[in-house]
């Protein structure tokens, strides 16, 4: 497993980021970071900031997500479809590739074709084989369809790393991620779903009334 051993540097500062153009793209509730999409160095990038946040979330929630997302990022360097650059801005910001393209839940449902699902479910199992899984697929925000018409996952705030977790358990968080893709197999290609895609998602469905981790606090959930 890729481990990160020394933080990635830095592309522009905190106060470079205060001074570059940027166009706000959520501002988030209570414990989340306000979403920016920023230009520097000839790239986009999504900058998540929490400095507007309380002192609370600034001191004990605001490190926990960062740390938490830019070691699963870092980790998944390589896996086509998530942001290959990421770094730490500061205590209360993260920076990453901003991912082109556009929300599935907002795209021509005409673009969701078997062959983009088939290979949003590849982007899940090869996350899962890099001890990831992301947690919050289910809603539409967070899996986007790219100019090229290839899927790409976004926000990895509530992922979780599965070494030394339960295999069940596993099985079970792995069976969770993969259920939002089948969710979307559901509304926009029934027809091609075939009986043992519906069978998987009717079974997650029943598991998810045991199921703790809905997000977080203050989530703006999509889809």
């Amino acid at each position: 497993m890729q481990q990160a051993e020394h933080p990635p540097a830095a592309v522009f500062t905190r106060r470079e980021f205060e001074a570059l153009p940027r166009d706000l793209l959520r501002d988030g509730r209570s414990a989340n970071a306000c979403v920016w999409r920023v230009r520097a160095c000839g790239r986009s990038w999504t900058v998540k900031d929490f400095s507007r946040r309380s002192w609370y979330v600034r001191t004990f929630v605001a490190p926990l997500l960062i740390r938490r997302e830019l070691a699963t990022l870092v980790r998944l360097r390589g896996v086509d479809g998530v942001a290959q650059a990421v770094f730490r801005l500061d205590r209360s910001a993260i920076a990453m590739e901003y991912a082109e393209g556009t929300a599935i839940c907002d795209v021509d449902p005409k673009r969701i074709t078997p062959d983009y699902l088939r290979r949003l479910e590849a982007l899940i199992a090869a996350i899962h084989r890099r001890g990831v899984v992301h947690l919050d697929l289910r809603g539409g925000g967070n899996v986007i369809v790219r100019p090229d018409g290839t899927p790409a996952l976004i926000d990895f705030q509530t992922a979780l790393f599965t070494e030394g977790l339960p295999a069940r358990l596993v099985r079970m968080l792995e069976a969770l991620d993969f259920s939002g893709a089948y969710k979307k197999w559901l509304r926009y290609q029934p027809a091609a779903m075939g009986p043992a895609r519906r069978t998987a998602l009717k079974r997650v469905n029943r598991l998810r009334r045991l199921w703790f981790l809905r997000g977080y606090p203050g989530t703006d959930r999509r889809g």
